[in-house]
C-alpha cells in the first residue's frame, strides 16, 4: 500500500471515530484488537445494508425464505463440515520480533519492528510453519473438559444446513429455492487487519439455494451476475469492481465452482462477496454425520435426490467499509455567503444507504427561527432519516453533514414562506417554497 493510499485509510479510520461511525472495541482499556463497536452513524449505515440485502433476498424472490440460527451449535457439526480439521490457516513466528504470522500472507503483513519492511525483509528468522485452527473454543455446562468443547460459529452456513428440511417443510417450498440469514460469525485470525476489514468477530449475510442437480450451472451463474447488480444498486463504482474466478488451487473442498467479487481498496483488490458452487457436499456430510436423511423426493418425476448448493455469502462489514471508501473524496471549495473555503471532506453515499438523508437547520439561534425549523423537522422525519443542528456557523455545519454524507440540508431563514435547499455534491443552494418541500424533496432523495 502506497503512502497516500495509506494516508486516505488513515483519514477514513480517524473519519469514523471523530463522527460517530466506528469505535475500537473497549478503547478506555487500551483496545482489544481486531474488535469494533459501532456508534450511532455506523449503527444507521449497517442497519441499511442489512435491510437492503435482507429485501434483496426475501421481497424480490418468492421462494427465498429467512432463518436466524444459533451461534452455539452441536460440535458434531464442525466436524461434518470440515471446519475441525481443514478450518486452519499455517502460522510462523519470528524468532527475533516475537511476532505471528499467516505463512501464506507474509506479503500482506509488515514487521512490528520495522514497518517499512515485510516480514523475512527484517533479518528475522522464521519458526517451521505449523497449521492454526480459527475457530474459537468454549464450554456449555459445569465442565470444562473435552465433552463440554463447542465452538463460536466461523460461518452461518451450516446453520442453514442443518436447517434445511425444516425450512422447506413449514413453508411449504419446492426445489429450487433458498434460505437467508445474517448473523454474527467468530474466526481466531492470526493477522487480522485493515480496520474492518478483517476481524475476529463480524457479521455474514448468507444465502444458500438448493437447486436439482443438472440445474446447478444455470443457477451459479444468475446469482453472480444477480449479487454483482446489488453492489452496483448499492452505489459502488462500476470501475472499482470485479470478479475473480478461483484457480484449482484455490478452490475450497467441498467447492465445484467459486468467484469473488472483489473491490480495489487503498490496499489492492480484495473480497468483499463469494458466490460458491457447494455441490451437494454440505448436505452428503450433515446427512453422513447425523443419519437423518437430507435428500429430498420429487413427486412430479419421482426422482429423489441430494439438492446442490449455490452460496452467496458477503460480509456485512465488508460491505460498509465499500460503501465508506468508495464514498470519500476530499477537494478544494472556495469560499462564499454560507460556505467555507479549503478543503472539504464529503462521503457521497447513495440516497438508499445514506445514515442521514437530510439535515434541517435554523440559521441562527433565535427563537422564531427554532420553531419553524423544528416543526419542518417534525413533519419530514416520518419520511427521511434526519439531523437537527443549531450550533456553530452555517458554513461549519454544512461542513458537519457533508462528512457524514448527508445528501441536502434545509436552511430556515427569515423568509418566512421559504426555505434554503443546499445539495451536497453540488453545493448549490435553492430556494423552496415551505409548501412545496416535500415534493421537491420527493424528486431528489430515494427514503
Amino acid at each position: 500500500m502506497s503512502g497516500s493510499q495509506a494516508d486516505k485509510m488513515a483519514k477514513i479510520v480517524s473519519l469514523c471515530k471523530r463522527r460517530g461511525f466506528i469505535f475500537q472495541s473497549s478503547e478506555i482499556y487500551g483496545g482489544l484488537n481486531s474488535c469494533y463497536d459501532y456508534g450511532p452513524l455506523g449503527a444507521e449505515l449497517k442497519s441499511r445494508v442489512k435491510s437492503l440485502w435482507m429485501d434483496s433476498m426475501l421481497r424480490e424472490h418468492e421462494n427465498i425464505k429467512a432463518l436466524d440460527s444459533s451461534i452455539l451449535m452441536h460440535p458434531k457439526i464442525w466436524e461434518a463440515s470440515g471446519h475441525v480439521s481443514n478450518f486452519t490457516d499455517p502460522l510462523v513466528d519470528c524468532r527475533t520480533c516475537k511476532a505471528r504470522f499467516r505463512a501464506d500472507q507474509l506479503d500482506l503483513s509488515s514487521c512490528p519492528k520495522k514497518p517499512s519492511k515485510k516480514p523475512g525483509e527484517c533479518e528475522g528468522e522464521f519458526t517451521e510453519a505449523r497449521q492454526f485452527n480459527l475457530m474459537f473454543r468454549t464450554f456449555m455446562g459445569p465442565l470444562q473438559d473435552e465433552s463440554a468443547v463447542v465452538f463460536l460459529r466461523p460461518e452461518t452456513a451450516q446453520g442453514i444446513y442443518v436447517n434445511f428440511l425444516n425450512v422447506m417443510t413449514s413453508s411449504r417450498q419446492k426445489i429450487p429455492f433458498g434460505i437467508a440469514q445474517i448473523g454474527k460469525a467468530f474466526r481466531n485470525e492470526i493477522t487480522p487487519g485493515n480496520f474492518i476489514f478483517r476481524m475476529r468477530e463480524f457479521e455474514q449475510m448468507e444465502m444458500q439455494y438448493f437447486v436439482k442437480p443438472g440445474e446447478d450451472m444455470a443457477s451459479f451463474e444468475e446469482w453472480k451476475e444477480k449479487r454483482m447488480q446489488w453492489h452496483l444498486a448499492m452505489g459502488i463504482r462500476k470501475e472499482k469492481l470485479r470478479f475473480h474466478e478461483h484457480g484449482p488451487k484455490e478452490l475450497a473442498h467441498y467447492a465445484k465452482a467459486a468467484f469473488d467479487i472483489q473491490y480495489e481498496f487503498p490496499f489492492g483488490w480484495q473480497e468483499i462477496e463469494g458466490i460458491h458452487h457447494r455441490s451437494d457436499f454440505d448436505l452428503k456430510q450433515h446427512e453422513k454425520f447425523s443419519g437423518k436423511r437430507l435428500s429430498v423426493h420429487d413427486v412430479d418425476t419421482k426422482e429423489s435426490y441430494t439438492p446442490f448448493v449455490v452460496e452467496t455469502s458477503v460480509g456485512c462489514d465488508r460491505a460498509l467499509l465499500t460503501l465508506m471508501v468508495d464514498a470519500y473524496g476530499e477537494e478544494q471549495v472556495e469560499a462564499k455567503e454560507g460556505e467555507e473555503g479549503g478543503q472539504r471532506v464529503v462521503l457521497r453515499f447513495s440516497p438508499r444507504v445514506a445514515p442521514v438523508q437530510l439535515a434541517v437547520f435554523p440559521l441562527l439561534k433565535k427563537p422564531e427561527l427554532q420553531e419553524r425549523a423544528r416543526k419542518i423537522h417534525q413533519d419530514l422525519k416520518k419520511t427521511y432519516r434526519l439531523e437537527f443542528d443549531e450550533s456553530g456557523s452555517i458554513g461549519k455545519r454544512y461542513r458537519r453533514v457533508d462528512e457524514i454524507g448527508v445528501l441536502s440540508a434545509v436552511t430556515v431563514d427569515f423568509e418566512t414562506d421559504s426555505v434554503t435547499v443546499r445539495d451536497r455534491d453540488s453545493m448549490k443552494q435553492e430556494r423552496v417554497g415551505v409548501e412545496q418541500l416535500p415534493a421537491y424533496l420527493a424528486e431528489r432523495l430515494i427514503t
